[in-house]
């Protein structure tokens, strides 16, 4: 790209973000390179003073000062303790215009909810709370649910969606975008099934994904002797985590599995002899649910 066209194309991001059209003549490349730099500072500093979204993503990765958010929040005409929940939406691939068009036809900014882009599959929804019927649980649970099933049937895109509880202060929105990074991240790894994630519901995962990997390698070599929990073949597999979704009862599970019951309590019998864990016992039902979680979290921290 010559000086010529990044003098334009720097000139038509301060006009779209500030609204301000100009001329600049510059005739030497000195002038070009001097008159670049300026119009970057000033696009910077406009984002930085004016641009609500810019303040929401300062707030919530922890960029600004205490002292300076209620006067920045008064420039910019943001309630700073206006109850609030925040919403966390990722997607499998990237948030394209139609997904983008969904979101704001479901928070138009003239319901004082604000969509803040993070990456290209990601964004947050800080909605706020009109009344106590809408802090309940399960109204913000019905809305992270109403944002997939959406998404879902007019976008045909995969997505998930985490969020946090009432925020009552600007203050608070670190914190709760900490609780729905964590919650989407456990979410992913160890419900998967799921789409939907609460930040307070996120069960032994929680406690897994805070062990340390060492720890973990003791568990499974201590329980398993080496082995890995989820090396079985596939039929094997399938068999534990069908019995672990029907609660442990043999009946529903062989009937789902469309296998007879003596086949069901062979398929036990058989893992009991090779891991010392009789999954019909409870304690032992738990350690090996556990490990094979615990196994997932492993591999996880590998990919990172």
């Amino acid at each position: 790209m010559n000086h010529t066209a990044e003098l334009e194309k720097a000139l038509t991001d301060l006009r779209h973000i500030t609204g301000i059209s100009m001329e600049i003549h510059a005739e030497t490349e000195e002038e070009v390179t001097k008159a670049l730099e300026q119009l970057k500072l000033l696009s910077s500093a406009y984002k930085e003073k004016y641009n609500k979204i810019h303040f929401l993503q300062s707030l919530m990765t922890d960029s600004i000062p205490t002292y300076n958010v209620y006067d920045r929040a008064a420039r910019l005409h943001i309630a700073p303790e206006e109850p609030r929940i925040l919403y966390l939406l990722e997607t499998s691939h990237s948030l394209d215009e139609d997904i983008s068009e969904i979101l704001k036809n479901l928070f138009p900014s003239q319901s004082g909810a604000f969509r803040i882009p993070l990456t290209e599959a990601s964004c947050a929804i800080l909605c706020p709370v009109r009344s106590l019927a809408d802090s309940s649980q399960e109204t913000v649970h019905l809305t992270a649910r109403m944002i997939v099933d959406t998404v879902n049937a007019e976008a045909l895109a995969r997505v998930r969606v985490s969020y946090s509880k009432t925020l009552h202060n600007l203050l608070d929105l670190s914190t709760a975008f900490r609780e729905t990074s964590l919650a989407l991240k456990v979410g992913k790894l160890f419900y998967s099934e799921q789409t939907v994630f609460p930040y307070n519901r996120l069960g032994i995962g929680r406690l897994i994904y805070q062990l340390p990997i060492p720890l973990c390698k003791m568990f499974i070599k201590e329980i398993f002797e080496g082995k890995s929990p989820d090396e079985f073949d596939e039929e094997t597999l399938t068999t534990i985590n069908k019995f672990f979704e029907n609660s442990l009862n043999v009946s529903e599970t062989s009937r789902q599995l469309y296998i007879h019951r003596n086949t069901l309590v062979y398929r036990l019998d058989k893992l009991q002899k090779s891991t010392g864990l009789d999954l019909r016992v409870f304690e032992d039902a738990i350690t090996f649910k556990i490990a094979l979680m615990v196994v997932k979290y492993m591999k996880y921290m590998e990919t990172l």
